[in-house]
This record gives structure tokens, C-alpha cells and sequence, in this order.
């Protein structure tokens, strides 16, 4: 909260990419503790609160902590490659840890049922997959001042970490594994190429 008026704060522990790519690498942890309101903070928050007792339950509170963190510094790798010669960039957020999150839960429990807009009942996978595409388009087009590079690659970090800590789900949900990989993988192979789209 410290960050909301304080600019010299956030300046200071903000996710810079030059300032990332120098000595200071630890605006990769402390950029997922800063907002840059309320609302934005309230939105991050509500989506933890939503998802992240499915994870914390089902996995356990360190399994849980090590999905959040690895996949806030997942989100903020797939960022600073990304974004690699764009030295100013900077970004806030504890969207790549949330994703991150919220990709896990969906891998866990696929069928769990999502309401989009608070009315239309989906199957978490489908969500997952919208999610995805979604920030996909959103890193394309640079859709509002939202960190569309960060989501993804928390969500590539949930999905890799829940696989690793919960093996069994390759045979388990078998399916949904490929079905939520699909983007991923293509995500990874051709990322790159969505600047000169």
C-alpha cells in the first residue's frame, strides 16, 4: 500500500526490465508485492481468494507457496524475455503469482464450474483455456495497462509446478493435462513471433 502514493517506493522495487537486467534482481520478488491502487490490488486479491484455497487444500500451504512464488518469477521471466530490449518497461503485480494459482486450480479440479460474468456457468478447463488466449491477444495488441506477458508465463509456471509436485495428474486427468498444455506449448514455441504479427 506504500507503493499506491509513494512513488520513489515503487520506483525502487518496481519490475524494471534494464534495472532487472543489471544488478537488481530482486524487483522479480518485490514488483509481485506492489499495486498500483486499490482496485488493482482488489482484483488480484478476489481472484487469489477465489482459487487459492483449491490449491492450498488440495496441496498442501507449501506446495501452495511454492506454486504462488515460482510462479510469480515465471511471470516475470516470460516478461523480461519478452520484453528484453525494451529497457523501460516496467510493470507491478502479483498477476504472474495469481495466474499461476488459478492455472493450478483449474489443473487440479478441470470440472470445477466458473460463473463468466458473474451469470454464465463454464468448466474450469474452458476458462483456462479463454484465460490463456485471452492474455494472448492482450500481449498482441497491448489490450489496456495490463501485464498480459505476466499472466502467461504465471500460468506456464503453475501448470509446469503442479505437474511437478503432483505427478499423478498425468494420470489422473490425462486429457485435461494435453488440453491445458496445447496453448502452452504453442505459446512457448511461437511467442516470440506475436511482436511481428
Amino acid at each position: 500500500m506504500k507503493g499506491f502514493d509513494d512513488n520513489s517506493f515503487l520506483n525502487k522495487y518496481k519490475f524494471q526490465v534494464g534495472r532487472v537486467l543489471g544488478n537488481e534482481k530482486i524487483r522479480m520478488l518485490t514488483s509481485g508485492f506492489l499495486h498500483v491502487d486499490w482496485m488493482h490490488l482488489g482484483f488480484n486479491m478476489y481472484a487469489l481468494y477465489v482459487f487459492g484455497g483449491f490449491v492450498a487444500t488440495n496441496s498442501g500451504i507449501t506446495s501452495f507457496l511454492i506454486i504462488y512464488f515460482g510462479s510469480l518469477i515465471a511471470g516475470n521471466l516470460y516478461t523480461l524475455q519478452y520484453h528484453k530490449y525494451e529497457h523501460y518497461y516496467s510493470a507491478v503485480g502479483a498477476s504472474g503469482a495469481v495466474s499461476g494459482i488459478v492455472y493450478s486450480s483449474i489443473l487440479v479440479f478441470p470440472d470445477m464450474q466458473l460463473l463468466l460474468f458473474f451469470a454464465i456457468p463454464i468448466p474450469g478447463y474452458i476458462f483456462g483455456v479463454g484465460y490463456l488466449l485471452y492474455s494472448i491477444y492482450g500481449m498482441k495488441k497491448q489490450v489496456g495497462n495490463i501485464g498480459h506477458v505476466a499472466h502467461l508465463g504465471g500460468a506456464m509456471g503453475g501448470f509446469i509446478l503442479t505437474l511437478i509436485l503432483k505427478p499423478e495428474l498425468f494420470f489422473t486427468n490425462t486429457v485435461f493435462v494435453i488440453f491445458l498444455a496445447i496453448p502452452i506449448i504453442l505459446l512457448l514455441l511461437f511467442g516470440d513471433k506475436l511482436k511481428s504479427l
